[in-house]
């Protein structure tokens, strides 16, 4: 499950290195190229920090559980951490929900 997450991971990021190239110079258009504003995220570079964050989150996850079979961690460390991780993956999936129904509304629209 996580080697699934590292290929959307990297997925997107191949999707902002794309994206970045092309939208750099459109974006220096539209603002005019005004010095001194503060530095924006793109979508996508906030889609792949969150699936590396999700990554991580999982991978402690599992490394918690792993010490807390072997009883190197106590039980506690190891609920929170699969909570988290479990956070994680809803809010992931959530978003993963709300884009897909995006594009089929996007879909339906009559041109």
């Amino acid at each position: 499950m996580i080697n699934a997450i590292e290929t959307i991971s990297s997925a997107i990021s191949t999707v902002k290195d794309v994206s970045s190239t092309s939208n750099t110079s459109s974006a220096q258009a539209i603002l005019g190229g005004a010095a001194g504003a503060a530095p924006t995220q793109s979508f996508a570079d906030v889609m792949s920090s969150m699936a590396s964050e999700m990554n991580n989150s999982l991978r402690a996850s599992e490394a918690a559980s792993i010490q807390g079979i072997r009883g190197q961690a106590n039980t506690r460390e190891v609920v929170d951490a699969v909570m988290q991780a479990e956070q994680s993956l809803q809010t992931a999936i959530a978003i993963r929900d709300k884009v897909v129904s995006a594009y089929l509304e996007i879909a339906r629209m009559p041109i």
